[in-house]
């Protein structure tokens, strides 16, 4: 369902909050956001998190993209958002998916299934980048997302912290690629890695660059990039409110 015009428009001065708070003030209580982690990554899975935060009082302060945190405050806010937050649902897509299906498919479908595993349905989506098709509640697709709605900044962190923690324990299976340093993004560590060892089950073998480790016997582009994209339904839900 396509997004509705809003009756009140949001006032930069209410800050992070202030899409929800004109969204209310429509009828559209509760809204949630919706972000995802990984899609610039060539190894490890994609992670897709939806948040409905709780108004008044009770709003979690400092929310933003996640990527302009650091990894101590990233985990405080995660435990703030879980433990506070009306509800949350975390989504996991591994590499193989993506491989198989496409990594926008895989995208999409994850925050569709992130949304339904809520404990309750929102009456608004907001969320980052591209609006998520075949929902029965209006959204609305927002530029930087995470930087301008609280919600939507608090499933980047959701997500962002998921999928952290599992590329640390991948590395204990991976040890020889350095997972828990730059967690599957394209470094020159990792690029030296896969041009030393070549791609190991957690690449996603459609990546360009992997499938050249592949294919040239582990000779790879090195390019400097921590967090942008890499061209190249069946997902496993995480924990959930």
């Amino acid at each position: 369902m396509k997004g509705r015009p809003l009756r009140f428009t949001p006032r930069r001065d209410a800050g992070m909050h202030r899409y929800e708070r004109a969204l209310e003030h429509a009828g559209f209580s509760p809204v949630a956001g919706v972000d995802e982690a990984g899609r610039g990554a060539c190894a490890g899975p994609l992670v897709v998190a939806a948040v409905m935060l709780r108004g008044g009082r009770r709003r979690i302060e400092g929310l933003t993209d996640s990527k302009l945190l650091t990894p101590g405050r990233r985990e405080e806010l995660y435990t703030e958002i879980t433990e506070r937050a009306q509800a949350w649902s975390a989504v996991v897509v591994p590499c193989h998916d993506i491989d198989r299906l496409g990594l926008h498919r895989c995208n999409v479908t994850g925050m569709r299934r992130a949304l339904a595993a809520l404990d309750e349905q929102p009456a608004y989506v907001l969320s980052d980048g591209f609006p998520v098709p075949g929902l029965s509640v209006p959204g609305l697709a927002m530029v930087k997302g995470d930087q301008v709605a609280a919600c939507v900044a608090a499933a980047s962190i959701v997500a962002k912290v998921t999928r952290d923690r599992i590329m640390v324990d991948l590395h204990e299976r991976y040890p020889d690629y350095g997972f828990d340093l730059h967690k599957g993004y394209v470094t020159r560590a990792h690029g030296r890695a896969l041009a030393a060892h070549g791609p190991c089950p957690e690449h996603r073998f459609s990546y360009v660059n992997v499938g050249r480790a592949l294919r040239n016997n582990g000779e790879v582009e090195l390019v400097e990039d921590t967090d942008g994209e890499v061209p190249g339904e069946d997902c496993t839900e995480g924990a959930r409110a």
